[in-house]
């Protein structure tokens, strides 16, 4: 981490947790509780077979993901522009967001939405890469799981807000504005463009263009680039292996943490019976206990490390995902109950899972390497989707999908329990 400052500044890092705080308008609106809960209900097809389009949907935007991650990750190193292009990709979702405006409650609509939900996660997810590689230019080895604590929490509180405008300003219909045809979902669509948009700029103003070790590095072609990062993970794999054995057990387990929002507004509709209203209101209380465990658990990873904290979060929710299932005839409060022990792990994994691989990456390969904790994790992320949509067509019960669910994250645990934190590799050739 010789790339990271001397101390921390307060003003960079809340500017760069208000871009975490703006990317809520995508986590929690459009792809957990708001638009992809309007796109699987009824008005679009029969129960069960949307769920499972929009897992199929989703995996192969993941296949993408994995192919394209890395290398524009590693060309972001060595251009010195990772903040230029973690604000074209974060503007790409917000224009396809927007577009979710014209999706109307009907059939013919659904594979339009589908393919917007696709594409907006491919373009979040490359944005993301370049978001998470500024870790280590707004934090120091000593705060740098309190930095990602706050900015996961920030991301959770901001879900809070916009959830709270989008639940009692559109459905609930405080505007005054028409709910037929979609229209309470589909204005909430262009608040969340609105929203992310506008706190995504701070971090782009605040925080300075990359011109560490990584702009040193010969800049080359993309299809070369290919071949670039086939060297450098073998050069990861000969030095580090640790960090490799990570990138795939947390690949699986990050793909879990993935359905767990994806489906979890999904499940809570047609499994619990929960309205539009009450999936987002369970949302905003989801998001309350994600934040502060998320923001508390920061400071326990800076004394402890980051692997007890990934390791007793996963336990955690593999009992709790259990519980959901086996109790689902409980009915709501089963869900309310087991579903917000969920989120009171969720978050502290995704954190403490990026301060786990930030603290062993190379000086100058931050985006490369986040590059290829997304690739690893999108080349795994057909298997949440898919074990989802298995389950519930083998069954044909909804409900089902928790188990595939549950299982992703299982094996992902299993795999991490072997893997030791290393020190970064020598500086990038």
């Amino acid at each position: 981490m010789s790339d990271a400052p001397d101390r921390t500044s307060r003003r960079r890092v809340i500017a760069w947790g208000l871009w975490d705080w703006g990317s809520a308008s995508f986590n929690a609106v459009v792809t957990t509780f708001v638009f992809t809960v309007y796109l699987t209900s009824s008005s679009f097809g029969p129960e069960g077979t949307v769920e499972a389009q929009l897992g199929w949907a989703l995996a192969g935007a993941g296949l993408l993901i994995a192919l394209l991650a890395p290398v524009t990750g590693q060309r972001s190193d060595t251009s010195g522009r990772r903040k230029l292009w973690l604000a074209v990709n974060t503007y790409v979702v917000v224009a396809i967001t927007l577009a979710m405006f014209f999706i109307e409650p009907d059939p013919s609509f659904l594979w339009l939405g589908l393919l917007l939900v696709a594409a907006g996660n491919v373009f979040f997810e490359f944005a993301g890469v370049n978001y998470n590689a500024m870790l280590t230019q707004v934090s120091t080895s000593r705060t740098i799981g309190r930095v990602s604590g706050f900015g996961w929490g920030m991301g959770y509180v901001g879900g809070i807000v916009l959830l709270l405008i989008v639940y009692f300003g559109f459905i609930q219909g405080l505007f005054g504005l028409p709910g037929d045809n979609g229209l309470d979902v589909r204005l909430s669509m262009i608040v969340a463009a609105l929203w992310f948009g506008l706190f995504a700029l701070p971090v782009l103003f605040a925080v300075p263009e990359y011109r560490g070790a990584g702009t040193a590095r010969e800049r080359i072609g993309f299809l070369a680039s290919y071949a670039r990062l086939g060297r450098d993970v073998a050069r990861l794999w000969r030095e580090s292996r640790h960090t490799v054995w990570f990138l795939l057990a947390s690949a699986v387990f990050r793909d879990g943490l993935a359905g767990v929002f994806t489906f979890g507004g999904v499940l809570a509709a047609s499994v619990f019976g929960f309205s539009a209203g009450e999936v987002i209101i369970f949302a905003i209380a989801a998001n309350v206990v994600a934040g502060i465990s998320t923001i508390a658990v920061g400071a326990l990873d800076d004394r402890v490390g980051a692997k007890p904290v990934i390791v007793v979060a996963l336990a955690g929710l593999v009992v709790s995902g259990l519980l959901v299932f086996f109790l689902h005839d409980g009915g709501q409060i089963v869900f309310w109950t087991a579903g917000l022990a969920l989120t009171l792990f969720v978050g502290p994994a995704q954190s403490a899972s990026r301060t786990f691989l930030a603290r062993m990456i190379p000086p100058g390969r931050e985006g490369e390497v986040f590059g290829l904790y997304a690739t690893t994790g999108r080349a795994v992320s057909f298997l949440a989707p898919t074990m989802f949509a298995l389950f519930v067509g083998i069954s044909g019960e909804a409900y089902f999908g928790i188990l595939g669910i549950v299982l992703v994250l299982l094996v992902g645990l299993l795999l991490l329990l072997p893997v030791r934190a290393t020190a970064p590799v020598h500086a990038v050739r």
